[in-house]
């Protein structure tokens, strides 16, 4: 069962004799609310851990969808009719084996891939690419086996299960997130978040092929994964090198992604200060860096002013050369609106923030409210929001109404989610 043990028995006026009879054989934590079955269901959805409907599994599906968050917090629902009990969301499984047992009927449970695990949330809040068997590792996370997580560029990550830990030995699988290349091991699974901007280079005429063999230099001799790649830059003047421009689309073919192509005047690119300068190239095009002066211009433009660096200087083949700048990770600030203060009146977006802090910050009252969402070793504080977020923490700061507002700058990554407030 989920986070609370209130059991919700539900029926329409035909099936509520079944309803209070299952109630009876399920202990005293079983109710069956009075009254038409959706508003009951709706109204008592934030204080149950499991949930039995006397629905068939399409009206069963219709009336839950909109109270889903995910499997963790959601109660555990199935749904019975005259032969079956269909377990349909949450931890249900187990639960609809329970009630098939009780009333005599057959269990009907699923199994395969999670797109809401642990670790499918993280690689799309990271925005990236994992490499690996995600579904076997998260099962070792389940099942509390120890699991090592390094994360050298400090990305700010959500709270985590006790036992996934920042170093030793003995682990059953390793967890690295991490923008930079490796060999493939067994039992670790590499999570490569897009920090990088490639900055590109190249003569008239030079072809796509050349772009190609030039960025697999950044593999090869950067020690970058180009899987990594958030976008490509060059000077405007090379914005219609068809080279270029079919090199940045064969990436996105191979890659099963998109990188925007940004350009920048070459006199913008004059001004920004490089570790390897070129008179020549000065001398072509009045800047004395294309590759390292577009990648870093780059990774400012998509960084939104926060910390930035050369994550991998030029490399020059057939006449191609190529740089990467990364875009640094910073704490994450949320500042989350919980409207009136109820589940059902809180954005799908504010809990989201919540559920991927590793710190909530608020008042008592505010934390209460939130409480259900917050995952397993979530820190919780009535202070120090700004702090957190600057030292690279994960924090969402929650407060009822609107949300709370800020008032000093923090060197961290802003986000504000509005909470919608009763006229």
């Amino acid at each position: 069962m989920g986070k609370q043990e209130v059991i919700g028995v539900f029926a329409g006026p035909a099936q509520r004799g079944d309803a209070a009879d299952l109630a009876g054989l399920l202990g005293a934590d079983a109710v069956v609310p009075d009254g038409p079955v959706k508003p009951a269901v709706r109204g008592l959805w934030p204080r149950l851990g499991a949930v039995v409907l006397f629905l068939d599994a399409a009206s069963a599906v219709r009336l839950i969808a909109p109270l889903l968050r995910d499997r963790r917090s959601d109660p555990a629902v199935v749904c019975v009719d005259q032969h079956f009990v269909v377990a349909l969301a949450g931890a249900a499984d187990a639960f609809a084996q329970h009630v098939a047992d009780v009333l005599n009927r057959t269990a009907v449970v699923t199994s395969g891939p999670s797109i809401d695990s642990l670790l499918d949330e993280l690689v799309e809040q990271l925005d990236a690419t994992a490499d690996g068997d995600v579904e076997a590792c998260t099962a070792a996370i389940e099942a509390g086996e120890k699991v090592v997580l390094r994360n050298p560029l400090n990305f700010p990550l959500p709270a985590l299960p006790p036992n996934v830990v920042a170093g030793g030995e003995d682990a059953t699988w390793v967890i690295v997130v991490d923008d930079r290349a490796a060999a493939t091991k067994d039992r670790v699974l590499r999570i490569v978040p897009r920090t990088l901007v490639v900055g590109v280079g190249s003569t008239r005429g030079a072809s796509a092929t050349s772009v190609g063999a030039a960025l697999s230099e950044l593999d090869a001799q950067g020690g970058l994964d180009l899987r990594a790649i958030k976008a490509f830059a060059t000077a405007d003047v090379k914005a219609d090198e068809p080279g270029i421009v079919d090199a940045v689309e064969d990436w996105g073919f191979w890659h099963g992604d998109t990188a925007e192509l940004l350009t920048f005047p070459t006199e913008e690119l004059a001004e920004i200060g490089v570790p390897n300068p070129s008179s020549v190239v000065r001398n072509s095009l009045g800047t004395a860096s294309v590759a390292e002066a577009a990648a870093l211009r780059g990774a400012r433009s998509i960084g939104h002013g926060g910390p930035i660096e050369l994550a991998a200087e030029k490399f020059k083949r057939d006449n191609v050369t190529v740089a990467a700048a990364r875009v640094l990770p910073r704490g994450r600030l949320a500042l989350v609106g919980l409207g009136p203060g109820s589940a059902e009146q809180r954005t799908p977006r504010a809990e989201e923030e919540i559920r991927r802090a590793a710190f909530v910050i608020g008042t008592p009252e505010a934390i209460d409210a939130v409480g259900p969402l917050l995952r397993a070793g979530t820190e919780v504080r009535h202070e120090g929001a700004c702090e957190l977020a600057a030292s690279g923490a994960a924090v969402a700061f929650v407060a009822f109404g609107t949300g709370p507002t800020l008032d000093i700058a923090v060197e961290a990554d802003v986000i504000v989610v509005p909470g919608v407030w009763e006229s």
